[in-house]
């Protein structure tokens, strides 16, 4: 969910804004804004549900929450998340 969060940030920012800026094109921000809105808010749901059912270690929360705000933030987070996950899963099979 947090590359799809991200991604759309992305749109927003990289396209989306530079069309209604550069190109008089606000429909472009008009189209792409709210499509993010639903898409962060999702993405806080996910969050939410990680920490509270899920039982994900609380500095991971605080760190995707944080990770939304940043343009390519949400791709860093993942790749974090991927290592944690490998070496937790590595500490599992040898105990």
């Amino acid at each position: 969910m947090g590359l799809i969060e991200g991604s759309s940030l992305l749109i927003l920012l990289f396209i989306a804004m530079p069309l209604k800026y550069f190109v008089d094109l606000p429909e472009a921000v008009s189209f792409v804004g709210p499509i993010h809105g639903a898409l962060f808010t999702l993405y806080i749901l996910f969050i939410a549900y990680m920490t509270f059912i899920a039982r994900w270690p609380f500095r991971f929360s605080i760190g995707a929450f944080a990770a939304a705000f940043i343009p390519f933030g949400n791709i860093v987070l993942d790749k974090r998340l991927e290592n944690w996950k490998q070496n937790h899963s590595t500490e599992n099979s040898l105990a």
